[in-house]
């Protein structure tokens, strides 16, 4: 993969860093990959759950219609332009971003997801895609990233 990596997960923030993304995309002429990554919960899977197929192709058509509906969102109607790529993939998401931004120019993630931490400046997506980038990265803040003050 070339051009600019995305990923996304359904929050705030995500869908922020996909409207970031697609701008920087269209500036520089480039590709843009929206990533989503996914996993199903233990729960689910084979030896605790007879239907486990079924439960890993829900799992996987619901992220790729996640990731179909942030793209759409952020075009508002617009026709999705041929260099809008999606790759709905399998596993944890800094492990699926790094390995999908090994060749891009840039990496670019929401500061926070679906985690349970809102006072964190970045969530552990986006430190671990920090931490371990393969290619330049930018991290791109929501409105409301201002951290708690305590009265």
């Amino acid at each position: 993969m070339s051009g600019i990596v995305v990923g996304v997960d359904g929050s705030p923030a995500a869908q922020h860093a996909l409207v970031w993304a697609h701008a920087e995309a269209k500036q520089r002429g480039t590709d843009l990959d929206v990533v989503m990554a996914w996993t199903y919960p233990y729960q689910w899977a084979e030896g605790f759950n007879p239907e486990w197929a079924a439960d890993n192709d829900y799992f996987a058509k619901s992220a790729a219609a996640e990731t179909d509906g942030a793209i759409d969102a952020m075009l508002a109607g617009e026709p999705r332009p041929a260099w809008i790529h999606t790759h709905v993939v399998e596993g944890a998401a800094p492990v699926v971003l790094l390995r999908l931004a090994r060749d891009a120019e840039l990496l670019v993630v929401g500061t926070r997801g679906r985690g349970g931490f809102r006072d964190l400046l970045l969530g552990s997506v986006s430190t671990a895609c920090v931490h371990h980038t393969p290619c330049a990265i930018t991290v791109v803040p929501t409105p409301d990233d201002q951290p708690a003050t305590s009265k």
